[in-house]
């Protein structure tokens, strides 16, 4: 059952009375056939953002209401704002108008910005590569980080709205301008995956222009568009009847990128993610790797690759070991593959410069055939043989617990690893115990577990009950 209904039941069989027409929390009740939020100009951006997330609704919509502004068209059908007072302001809607078949098939949508969208999913670089598949040329393009969304038709429209992850699924953060053969809008994006739709006089309508798409959780589809930021180049080979490209960010698919002949070679433009990947070009069935680029290691099974990287560099360091005749590295960034990665000595110890995405990595070092932990690296997962380094690069969130300097040992286990009671030890630093993380936007619960007794994070309100009774803290990670 999805979120907005499930509210919904909940709403209906509370009792109405007690409302604090104030409190972000309790802004919605049902009343005559009716759902209605009350919200309060006096409250803080923090108290919006709190009910707008709750009730799933229109940020840009609620914003509006409580400036004054009028509903815009699409969204008046449905939606009616009545002032209360000087302060509060209802905005509500009939609940016949939520309930039952598909709302994207509705003639009008009076659903928010969030939930016509796969939820909670911000997916810019979730891909590790891709393409477009568009059957117009210019139904979209992508120069100098500037999108352009291109609807041709639809003269009859009287508004059109670009909704997709980049706006967190807005019904009105981004108008369209009308023009003479169609609708159009330009945005400033990243390099990465999005999903959109059109929102054409309330109806949410899929890029008919775009022959890529990823199923919307709600029986139709979301248009998929990738802005891309690297091209493949082989030059000469312009007798070859073919060419491809292959590599570590499509499982070595010899067959699905396809490069395009060219004046003086063969050309792959794409979006290829943040990180160090390995590739091939297949030039009439036969592999070879690229002239023009002198980054080349083995495969660990007699072959050679050529390496791109895409994005900074952080270099692993191993200090001292100056009579190793060799060391390796491997992690969960290569697939643990131990012969791959041989570092380079310098004067005090080892060095491998390499590019990593932001994400968590667990490694280790193979110095002269046994394995051993970054001894520069106080962060550790895992048990006895099975004890890894861990790295967390771009760290957006760090786990603090204060107090408790007498423990010997301190874990932070959630929802973000399963609940492992092994993993995630954290280090104690200034008076306190730490453990840096990236995690994804999304809601986590966790807790930590000091000398093997589990508690709640002191320093976070924020917890619910679990199947224990005993409750766990809860995490939310915005984009």
């Amino acid at each position: 059952m999805r979120r907005f209904t499930f509210l919904l039941l909940i709403f209906l069989v509370m009792p109405l009375c007690g409302w604090c027409q104030a409190d972000p929390e309790k802004a919605c009740r049902v009343e005559d056939g009716r759902l209605i939020f009350t919200l309060d100009s006096r409250w803080t951006a923090r108290q919006r953002d709190q009910a707008v997330k709750m009730f799933d609704l229109d940020s840009a919509l609620v914003a509006k209401v409580l400036k004054g502004e009028p509903v815009p068209d699409s969204q008046r059908v449905t939606w009616a704002v009545k002032k209360i007072d000087g302060t509060l302001v209802e905005l509500s809607k009939p609940l016949q108008s939520v309930s039952g078949g598909d709302p994207s098939k509705q003639d009008v949508t009076m659903l928010d910005d969030k939930w016509m969208g796969p939820k909670g999913i911000r997916d810019r670089e979730s891909a590790p590569y891709g393409m477009n598949y568009f059957t117009r040329f210019d139904a979209f393009s992508y120069r100098n980080g500037v999108a352009t969304f291109f609807l041709p038709g639809f003269s009859n429209a009287r508004e059109v709205y670009l909704s997709g992850t980049f706006n967190d699924w807005s019904t009105m953060q981004a108008p369209m301008q009308k023009t003479d053969s169609g609708w159009i809008i330009m945005a400033r994006l990243k390099p990465g995956k999005y999903q959109y739709k059109y929102v054409i006089d309330g109806r949410w309508t899929p890029d008919p222009h775009n022959r890529q798409g990823q199923d919307d959780l709600y029986g139709d589809h979301n248009s998929v568009v990738f802005c891309y930021n690297f091209s493949f180049y082989l030059r000469g080979h312009q007798g070859a009847r073919g060419v491809t490209v292959a590599g570590s960010f499509n499982g070595w698919n010899d067959t699905e990128l396809r490069m395009q002949r060219v004046s003086g070679g063969w050309i792959r433009a794409m979006y290829l993610r943040e990180g160090t990947h390995a590739y091939k070009f297949i030039v009439d069935r036969t592999w070879i790797t690229d002239p023009e680029n002198k980054t080349v290691r083995p495969d660990g099974a007699g072959n050679l690759n050529s390496f791109v990287s895409i994005g900074d560099t952080f270099t692993f360091r191993l200090a001292g070991f100056t009579d190793a005749k060799h060391v390796m590295i491997a992690g969960s960034f290569n697939g643990w593959n131990q012969n791959e990665f041989s570092m380079d000595r310098v004067a005090g110890g080892w060095v491998l410069p390499y590019v990593l995405k932001a994400g968590n990595y667990e490694y280790k070092f193979l110095r002269d055939g046994e394995w051993m932990t970054d001894p520069g690296n106080p962060y550790t997962t895992g048990t006895g043989d099975f004890t890894n380094s861990f790295l967390t690069v771009k760290p957006n969130h760090v786990f603090v617990l204060d107090s408790f300097t007498n423990a010997k040992k301190v874990i932070v286990t959630g929802s973000f690893n399963s609940w492992n009671k092994k993993d995630y030890r954290m280090v104690r630093q200034d008076g306190k115990w730490k453990f840096p993380i990236r995690l994804s936007p999304g809601k986590y619960t966790y807790k930590f577990i000091v000398d093997d007794k589990w508690i709640l994070d002191p320093a976070n309100p924020l917890w619910e009950k679990n199947e224990y009774g005993t409750g766990n803290s809860v995490l939310w990670m915005e984009q």
